[in-house]
């Protein structure tokens, strides 16, 4: 199994308790995430099957059809092609391999009370990550990018998280800790940008902490996608493979 992006190692940790006979290849970009990714495997997942590499996505050290199965997860939505990315995946499947590919879509984000200023804030964290080169939207095209990649059986199924008073672990968790942190920190970036004014911006993340509050409720998407790599497709390996 490869897993692409694995970031400090919370998904590789998941990979490798479900599949515990799997032997796992985790490709990062940082070094000091990598470091952090293996301590929390060693942890976590003690006798795991783990080899590290740090690579660029487009620029990865493996023979055509070396893996069975490819996991990314979080990955496309940072990336200025993403077909590309896919594509670039399916030279490292053998023929019949699988790929599975989350991804979230803040277009989701569905919240009481409701408030203009809070769907701005969000707003301004969509359109800097566009400007960036990302998508925070992509969940809602995994099946048409995975389809152009050339990959066969795609489907994707949506995994809602849904946070009120009665779960407040993911109230805490994923509410204020997870969505509205992250739009937080892009604060200066829309400022910056004269997206928003201060005083709006403000008020836009009170709104969004109301929403974690007694009678508040939260709903957010995920994209989960399963694909298979066509038996007997070949794959050209790209120039800046």
């Amino acid at each position: 199994m490869l897993e692409i992006g694995c970031g400090v190692g919370g998904q590789t940790v998941h990979l490798a308790r479900a599949s515990p006979e799997a032997h796992i290849t985790a490709v990062g970009r940082s070094p000091e995430s990598l470091a952090q990714a293996r301590a929390r495997v060693a942890a976590h997942a003690p006798g795991a099957r783990v080899e590290w590499y740090c690579a660029d996505l487009f620029e990865l050290p493996f023979p055509d059809a070396r893996f069975d199965h490819v996991f990314a997860c979080f990955v496309l939505e940072h990336l200025s092609d993403p077909g590309r990315a896919l594509t670039a995946l399916r030279r490292l499947l053998r023929p019949g391999g699988t790929i599975t590919v989350i991804d979230g879509d803040h277009g989701s984000a569905v919240f009481h009370p409701d408030s203009a200023y809070a769907r701005a804030a969000i707003e301004c964290q969509i359109r800097l990550q566009s400007a960036a080169g990302g998508n925070a939207l992509i969940g809602r095209q995994l099946h048409p990018l995975l389809t152009q990649a050339g990959y066969d059986g795609v489907g994707v199924r949506p995994y809602t998280v849904y946070a009120d008073q009665t779960r407040p672990a993911l109230v805490d968790g994923f509410t204020r800790h997870t969505f509205i942190a992250m739009v937080e920190s892009v604060r200066n970036d829309a400022l910056a940008a004269g997206l928003m004014t201060a005083d709006d911006w403000d008020r836009g993340i009170r709104d969004l902490y109301r929403t974690a509050q007694a009678g508040g409720t939260f709903h957010y998407t995920f994209f989960k996608a399963l694909a298979v790599n066509p038996s007997g497709a070949a794959t050209t390996s790209s120039p800046a493979l």
